[in-house]
């Protein structure tokens, strides 16, 4: 049997008889429970309690569920919220979780799903509260925020904070525009070494005939164009941090020098014999299966092992969709100060981002909201904004698929319980896991 799990829940409902249910299921769960029959007592007790999660009806007198959403997601951005009404349908339930809903649930609920959701949904409390405290150690020194809060990023925040002060070497695996050098960026400008330099070299993008030269420098006359002494960039790190990105993409040749290096601390300039000792902490990144690579021989497992100390994998956004409004939320901001515009996406366009599977990740979505703030005429982001790739992702309410509403099925699943209790209208309900009262409304609105 598991344990039980503890935190704080707020139930907002202007029934009263529905707020005494669900309030006695959580707290036997374990949970502290908060009641507010509307959405001004909801604010109030949100100012008081440090609460973990709410749950709200979506139809209430003066403010709505939507309402309350809007004002939680306002002053409590990290604070979930979950639906639990009679008034329900496809459209509303994808429209508030377009919004930024946690769930939405079609009174009755089948608790035991809701009790799940709910745990998830303080866990992900706890895991945004973890990730602002680890964010304030790791992300305060670059211009950039790395922006997640699924259990993947949280434990990628916990590992920068872990070992930003080592010298030892970290590998970072992942796709392209993943963020991976913004990882580089945060393990160097967290540590110890964050007044020494940091050195970027991308392998990728650099020649091959001039890779070499770049990393170790060259003395005068080394080859034909070298007209004075230019230092490497192994040397341009001292004391600092070097970060090859793609490194993967070297040569055998400059894997051998490059595992040399790592060995004995010391490099040699082109065109010279002198031996330079050198310090510095290396990062590098890959997006290839460096395993593989070494299978294929294309890679030394040697270098490998002194490259592939602590390993950090970042996972593709595809992997990640629940940080999407997060990431949408920041460029926003960032695009919207550059271009002088305060803008808000339509709920279709949140949609066809959370639908698509963004095979150029975070720098395909960055590359995206940017194009779209600056294409924006209003106050907000339209699906005409995005490219035509884009738009086939948004499921209009004309092309999805034709089935029951969600009160069909509830009045279906009322007619079996009543059909299996033989008409016992409190066994009925107790089938249900809901109020004889709340029954017998139904019935009435059913016409029975």
């Amino acid at each position: 049997m598991q344990g039980k799990v503890h935190g704080k829940v707020l139930i907002v409902d202007d029934e009263p008889n529905a707020l005494t249910v669900l309030a006695a299921i959580l707290r036997e769960e374990g949970y502290s429970v908060f009641k507010a029959g509307d959405a001004a007592a909801a604010e109030h007790a949100l100012g008081k309690e440090d609460i973990d999660t709410v749950i709200t009806d979506m139809k209430m007198p003066a403010k709505d569920g939507m309402q309350l959403m809007d004002f939680i997601a306002e002053r409590y951005p990290d604070i979930p919220v979950i639906f639990l009404t009679a008034y329900g349908s496809v459209d509303s339930a994808v429209h508030a979780i377009t919004r930024g809903a946690f769930y939405y649930f079609i009174k009755p609920p089948d608790y035991v799903k809701l009790k799940g959701i709910l745990a998830r949904a303080v866990e992900q409390r706890g895991l945004k509260r973890e990730l602002e405290a680890l964010r304030k150690r790791v992300a305060g020194g670059t211009k950039e925020r790395i922006v997640g809060a699924t259990p993947e990023m949280v434990r990628i925040f916990e590992t920068i904070e872990a070992v930003k002060d080592s010298m030892s070497s970290v590998l970072i695996c992942g796709e392209t525009g993943t963020g991976k050098e913004l990882i580089a960026r945060s393990l160097h400008y967290e540590g110890v070494r964050r007044d020494k330099p940091f050195v970027a070299v991308n392998c990728a993008a650099m020649p091959r005939d001039l890779i070499e030269s770049e990393l170790f420098g060259y003395e005068k006359g080394a080859f034909t164009g070298a007209f004075s002494r230019r230092i490497g960039r192994f040397e341009e790190a001292a004391e600092g941090t070097i970060f090859l990105d793609e490194i993967g993409e070297l040569e055998m040749s400059l894997q051998a020098k490059l595992l040399r290096v790592l060995q004995e601390k010391e490099i040699e300039r082109l065109g010279s014999n002198k031996k330079i000792k050198v310090n510095f902490r290396l990062i590098s990144s890959t997006n290839r299966n460096i395993p593989a690579e070494i299978s294929a021989g294309a890679f030394r497992e040697d270098l490998y092992y002194r490259l592939n100390v602590v390993q950090i994998q970042v996972p593709p956004l595809r992997d990640r969709r629940e940080d999407i409004p997060l990431l949408v939320a920041e460029l926003l901001r960032e695009c919207g100060v550059r271009e002088g515009k305060v803008l808000r996406l339509d709920d279709e366009v949140m949609e066809a981002f959370l639908n698509y599977d963004w095979p150029g990740n975070i720098r395909q979505l960055g590359n995206i909201i940017e194009r779209a703030v600056v294409l924006a005429k209003k106050d907000r982001i339209t699906i005409k904004e995005l490219p035509e790739d884009l738009k086939p992702y948004v499921v209009s309410v004309e092309t999805r698929p034709q089935v029951r509403t969600l009160r069909e099925l509830e009045e279906e699943a009322i007619r079996a319980a009543l059909e299996e209790s033989a008409g016992n209208k409190s066994q009925a309900a107790k089938l249900l896991g809901i109020s004889r009262k709340f029954l017998y409304k139904r019935l009435e609105e059913m016409g029975q």
